[in-house]
C-alpha cells in the first residue's frame, strides 16, 4: 500500500501543515481528525488499516489531513470571532492547498469523511462546496458551530455552521448540488449529540435533500465502532 507524507508552509495558515496520502488510485477520500488529533491520527487508530483492502486494491485514495482546531474551536481564551476567523483560514488551507494536491489523482469522485469534530468538518466543507464533493460520511458528529462558541454567532459563525446556513438555504443551484450529495450522517444512541444529528436530518428533509441518518444501538462514539462504520459506508449508504 501506497504511504506518500507531504509538508509544506501554508500561506493560508502562516505555518508548516503536514498531511499523510494512502493509496494509489481511486475515489479521493479527504480525512479529517477528531479534535486534538492530527495528521497521522487515522493510522495510529487503525482506520487506515481498516480500509487496507480498498487502498490496496485502488478503489480509494485517502489524504488524512491536520487541524488547527485548538487555534480556532478550541482556543477557550479566543473571543469566538477570532476563533471562526482562524477557521476560516483554515478553510482556505484546504480549499487552495490540500484539494489541489489530491487533483494529482484524476479520479472525479470525492468523498469527506472525519469522526466527532472531524466529521463536522467533513460536513460543513461539502454543505459549503457541494459542487466540489459527492459524499459525506460523518461519524458520530456535531454539526452545531455555535456548540464550541457557546451560543455565539455572527456572520462569518452563521456560513460554518450547517444548523443555520442549510436551514435558510434558497439558492436553487446550491440546493441541486446538494440534493446529488450522498449524504451519510452515523451516531448512536446514546451519543450526547444523538439529537443534534437528528435536528439536522430535519432540516434536510424540509430541504428535499435526500440523505441516510444511521443510529446505532449503544454510545458507539469511539475507533472500534469508527473502524466498523468507515467500512460499511465508503461505498455509499446501506
Amino acid at each position: 500500500m501506497n504511504r506518500d507524507y507531504h509538508h509544506w508552509y501554508s500561506p493560508s495558515l502562516g505555518q508548516d501543515m503536514e498531511l499523510l496520502i494512502f493509496g494509489h488510485a481511486g475515489a479521493r477520500v479527504l480525512v479529517f481528525p477528531t479534535s486534538g488529533g492530527n495528521f497521522y491520527e487515522w493510522e495510529d487508530f487503525g482506520m487506515v488499516d481498516a480500509l487496507r483492502d480498498h487502498l490496496e486494491q485502488g478503489w480509494i485514495q485517502m489524504t488524512c489531513v491536520g487541524s488547527v482546531d485548538s487555534e480556532s474551536w478550541f482556543a477557550r481564551w479566543k473571543h469566538p470571532a477570532d476563533r471562526v476567523r482562524r477557521h476560516m483560514q483554515y478553510d482556505g488551507y484546504i480549499m487552495n492547498e490540500v484539494l489541489p494536491l489530491m487533483a494529482r489523482n484524476p479520479n472525479p469522485f470525492l468523498i469527506t469523511t472525519g469522526a466527532s469534530l472531524g466529521a463536522f468538518h467533513a460536513a460543513n466543507f461539502a454543505f459549503r462546496y457541494p459542487h466540489v464533493f459527492n459524499r459525506i460520511i460523518g461519524l458520530s458528529g456535531l454539526y452545531d458551530a455555535t456548540y464550541f462558541t457557546r451560543g455565539y454567532t455572527d456572520e462569518n459563525v452563521y456560513f460554518h455552521d450547517p444548523c443555520q446556513y442549510l436551514k435558510n438555504e434558497s439558492d436553487p443551484q446550491r440546493l441541486d448540488a446538494l440534493r446529488r450529495l450522498d449524504i451519510i450522517l452515523a451516531t448512536g444512541r446514546g451519543d450526547a449529540a444523538v439529537g443534534n444529528n437528528e435536528y439536522l436530518s430535519q432540516i434536510l428533509w424540509s430541504k428535499n435533500i435526500g440523505h441516510a441518518l444511521r443510529i446505532w444501538d449503544g454510545w458507539v462514539h469511539d475507533w472500534p465502532y469508527w473502524k466498523d462504520m468507515i467500512r460499511r459506508y465508503i461505498g455509499g449508504h446501506d
